[in-house]
């Protein structure tokens, strides 16, 4: 495994619509080994594909229930309205109050090909939402009120 370059704020590819993965091969799932290490190495919980300069549809989520790896995730459902505090590994310091669905519904692919749904709240729901927008080239600084630079580039709380 290695640890990839997190791209920060002004990087073209962040601005991207990701490509759909037709089939998860070797190179994804090295890509997905990489994305996970690099996002624990920056003690993040999610970690998109375009973070690391990859236009696909890749995402690595850990909110502290162990790594889900999920290839061309898309929201099926979404219900409520939940506001909570929002950072980002692509920009560094930077946090805002992001308002999201309070519980979604995801279809992706797993690293076996398998099509997969996942139901989830609190902060699994929230960070598959920020990443999935990831993949649609739109960040979180786009919709979050309040925004606060804290000063010190290495702090992250939730978020990618």
């Amino acid at each position: 495994m290695a640890r990839l370059e997190i791209r920060k704020d002004g990087d073209p590819v962040l601005r991207e619509k990701a490509k759909q993965v037709p089939k998860v091969t070797k190179r994804i799932q090295k890509l997905l080994n990489d994305m996970e290490e690099t996002m624990y190495a920056a003690d993040g919980v999610g970690l998109a594909a375009p973070q690391v300069g990859v236009s696909e549809r890749v995402v690595v989520i850990d909110v502290g229930d162990g790594p889900l790896h999920l290839i061309n995730p898309e929201i099926i459902e979404a219900q409520g309205r939940d506001i909570d505090s929002e950072g980002c590994l692509s920009f560094p310091g930077v946090y805002g109050y992001v308002e999201r669905a309070a519980r979604v519904k995801v279809s992706y692919m797993d690293r076996g090909n398998k099509e997969k749904r996942l139901e989830a709240t609190g902060l699994l729901a929230r960070a598959l939402q920020h990443e999935i927008d990831h993949l649609d080239g739109i960040l979180f600084v786009d919709k979050a009120t309040q925004l606060e630079t804290t000063g010190r580039e290495t702090e992250q709380r939730q978020g990618d």
